[in-house]
Parts: C-alpha cells; structure tokens; sequence
C-alpha cells in the first residue's frame, strides 16, 4: 500500500491517550491522530523520529495521522487499518499460496457474535478470515497482543467455531521486517494465548507475514513461522 501522501518527519512529544499524540513539527506543538490502540510502551518514546501523513475532513480533530515510527534504525508502520488493506491487496492478486484458487466474496462478514474481516469462497469452501496487526518485536519474536484483548480471544472461538462450514484462518501482519517468528504475548494476555493454542489444535490456520515498510509504501515481505512453544 502506497502511502496517501509523502510522509512528514516530526519528533513525538507525548501520548496523552491511545488515539492522540503530540509532536513537534517544524518548530511547533501539533496534535495528531494514532491509528492504533495498542499500548506500544517501546515505541512511544519522546524525542522519537515519527511520521504524519496530513489528513483532512469535516468530522476531525487533528490535521495529521502518525503511521510511522522510526525504532532504532527500523521504519514501522503503526497503522492498524492498513493490515486489512495489504491482506486484500495480496489476496486479490494470488500473491499468498495459502489462499489460492479463492477469491474474497465478503469484507467484514458477521459470523455469531463476531465481525471477521473476510470471507473467502470457491467452488467447494469457504474461509473465514481475522487480521491482527503486529507492531512489537523483541529478539527477532513477533509478539501479539502489547495488551489485553478480550475481542481477540473471543475472534479465536469463533474461528473455532467457523471451521464447521469450511476453513478458519487468522493472520497475524508484523508491520516491520525484523522478525523471524512469530508467537503468542503469554504474559501480557494469557487468555489470548489459551484461546489461539486451543483454535489451533482444533483446525484453525494461523499465519504471520512481515512487512518491507518505507517512506514510499507499506508491503506483504515474507511468511514467518507461529511458535507456540
């Protein structure tokens, strides 16, 4: 996914809630909007190289979306609505072997008590898909969530639950490239990690996939493993 426009270099001054952030851009104090509610404790440093893409529109509060942070020399993109876009994206194109001979036939259909995100179909199945948006990577492990998820652990029974009426997958994207694996965040919610090992054992696929992040685009690189050891 190509960037809406030529990302603007600012320095973040601080978080003072999930969705809002305060940086310094060209000398001055600017409020802009965090398209993500992960805790991102490592990446939300002040004095951290960050970057805006201006935004406008009747309904908002700041002129500026933060998508990018520069973490120690590695550009990662923090927007949590671009995974759904990227999977799309990939899927449409046959660009992911997992899901070949399928083509998306509903974006965000209602299964029980859950929105998912896609619904693949062919001639003989179906394929029920969540994305989760990765942003935390320590020694080279993608680690999801940064925080407790009671909507993530119920999506894993009901992928459970979905696998009665075809395939159920969740697909984890690690918006970054220095990742080598990926593997449930035990201590930060270990009901999510209970929920994806019981979805897994029953049939539910999971898949992680890193990103190539630049200041032109954010784009599928390659798939990692899932660890649940």
């Amino acid at each position: 996914m190509k960037h809406a426009s030529e990302p603007i270099q600012a320095r973040l001054i601080s978080r003072p809630n999930r969705f809002l952030g305060i940086v310094e851009l060209e000398g001055k104090k600017v409020e802009c909007f965090i398209p993500n509610p992960g805790r991102m404790y490592e990446l939300m440093i002040p004095g951290t190289r960050v970057y805006l893409i201006k935004r406008t529109g009747d309904k908002r509060k700041t002129d500026y979306d933060l998508i990018m942070v520069d973490y120690k020399g590695t550009l990662i993109s923090i927007d949590s609505r671009l995974p759904n876009y990227m999977l799309r994206e990939a899927i449409t194109k046959i660009e992911l072997p997992e899901f070949k001979n399928y083509w998306i036939k509903q974006v965000e259909p209602t299964f029980q008590d859950s929105r998912l995100d896609f619904k693949l179909c062919n001639k003989l199945n179906q394929i029920l898909i969540e994305a989760k948006s990765c942003t935390l990577v320590e020694n080279g492990v993608a680690l999801f969530p940064d925080a407790p998820t009671k909507r993530g652990a119920r999506h894993m029974n009901t992928l459970i639950n979905a696998l009665e009426y075809g395939r159920a997958a969740v697909c984890f994207i690690i918006q970054r490239d220095d990742a080598e694996e990926w593997k449930p965040y035990e201590e930060r919610d270990p009901k999510f990690a209970q929920n994806i090992k019981k979805a897994i054992k029953k049939g539910v696929e999971a898949y992680a996939y890193t990103c190539k992040v630049s200041l032109e685009e954010v784009t599928l690189s390659k798939r990692i493993s899932v660890n649940l050891d």
